[in-house]
């Protein structure tokens, strides 16, 4: 084993401790591709010089921007589409039946810069125009994050015009952004009060959470290993109410775990209703 190959590895532990991300050994390129300046400008020379700097500074600003370089990936609005036709059409309907009068409590998980949890608050604004007076008492959305670099950009909610243009129709871009300034919109005020921020590593604790109806979990766990995908899910589960819904990426799977979830096929799309 090369030199290199031994600090990418150092490296790689590191970070799957860290936040539970695995890297195969091809992805050499992109923790080079997104540490490289941060490397440059802290006069680091390798991924192992990088990892002792943060174990002899673990208090030190270091390691969280190593972390946000390394989990932070680009977003877009109303991804995949479905989950939000699914959320207005399916899971919201099914709430108001088995909850009247309650509060609809979503969480978004690894939300990135924001543009999921708006999304949401978006749809839900759309239910409640469709349907005037069924949410009676509204909906509140939590979305969390690891990266705090990440989570101050998305409670600023304020977008240029080459993230606007990731998946925002025109009319939604009218109706829900204020111009800010010249190529920059922010979030109106209404859609961004449904939204609460909060810092949290998935490897840690949800209980300070409190207990979800819907939970949008989606495009994070093909990032971790079997083992940890499965403990996530099963923490997931305890935080959603008797019947809650989890919604999971496009291209992940719920594999496993027969005794606590569900399948609901919604066409198009599937969800998976806790039991």
């Amino acid at each position: 084993m090369t030199s290199e190959q031994q600090h990418f590895h150092q490296f790689r532990d590191f970070l799957e401790k860290s936040c539970g991300i695995v890297l195969g050994d091809n992805k050499q390129y992109l923790v080079a591709s997104r540490l490289n300046r941060l490397m440059e400008q802290q006069g680091i020379n390798h991924l192992g010089e990088l990892v002792q700097r943060i174990q002899s500074q673990p208090r030190g600003g270091l390691k969280e921007s190593v972390i946000d370089a390394m989990t932070t990936n680009e977003t877009l609005w109303f991804r995949d589409g479905y989950p939000f036709e699914v959320l207005k059409n399916r899971l919201i309907p099914d709430f108001i039946k088995s909850n009247p009068g309650q509060r609809l409590r979503i969480w978004s998980a690894a939300c990135s810069s924001g543009q999921e949890p708006y999304s949401l608050s978006m749809a839900i604004d759309e239910f409640e125009r469709s349907d005037p007076g069924q949410l009676r008492s509204g909906a509140s959305i939590v979305a969390t994050d690891l990266s705090g670099g990440i989570l101050t950009a998305a409670r600023n909610a304020e977008y240029d015009s080459l993230s606007i243009g990731r998946g925002l129709a025109q009319d939604r871009l009218v109706r829900y952004f204020d111009q800010s300034s010249p190529g920059k919109w922010r979030v109106k005020a209404p859609i961004r009060s449904r939204v609460e921020f909060r810092a949290l590593n998935l490897l840690e604790s949800y209980a300070i959470l409190g207990k979800f109806d819907i939970v949008f979990c989606r495009n994070v766990l093909i990032y971790f290993s079997a083992e940890r995908k499965k403990d996530i899910l099963r923490r997931i589960h305890a935080t959603l109410k008797p019947g809650g819904y989890l919604m999971l990426g496009a291209s992940e799977a719920l594999n496993g775990l027969p005794e606590l979830y569900q399948m609901v096929q919604c066409n198009p799309g599937i969800v998976y209703q806790a039991k």
